[in-house]
């Protein structure tokens, strides 16, 4: 059975996209910590980041910097922290979460409630940045 993130990329589940490419795609968490904060994932349905092939891993860090760059334009913070747990969906990805103190990117917080106005409203910010 395919991913929820893979059912993203197909189109079959809508999301809020800020960037894509061939191999990478990246959208708005819909339980965000943060305001923008984003999830960057390969298409290709792979479980665990480390299990990703080391150049691919390699584009698809690259892909994540300049979605990271675009987010700190679109979004007031002091950085863009990165997470990467990957337990919640099999499927890899990357957390990039705008920060301005170490407490900013803990998943312990209650999450932040957006409609999905103000997800397109970011989204449409973020991908103006890029």
């Amino acid at each position: 059975m395919s991913s929820i993130f893979s059912r993203i990329v197909a189109g079959e589940i809508p999301c809020h996209k800020v960037a894509e490419n061939d191999e990478f795609f990246a959208f708005l968490d819909i339980n965000p910590i943060a305001d923008g904060h984003t999830l960057v994932i390969p298409k290709k349905e792979i479980d665990y980041l480390f299990d990703i092939e080391s150049e691919m891993l390699g584009r698809m860090m690259q892909f994540a910097q300049t979605v990271a760059h675009a987010l700190k334009l679109a979004v007031p913070c002091e950085r863009i922290g990165v997470a990467v747990i990957g337990l919640e969906v099999p499927h890899a990805h990357i957390h990039l979460v705008p920060i301005s103190q170490m407490s900013d990117i803990s998943f312990e917080k209650p999450k932040l409630k957006k409609t999905q106005e103000e997800l397109a409203r970011t989204a449409t910010l973020i991908r103006a940045q890029l």
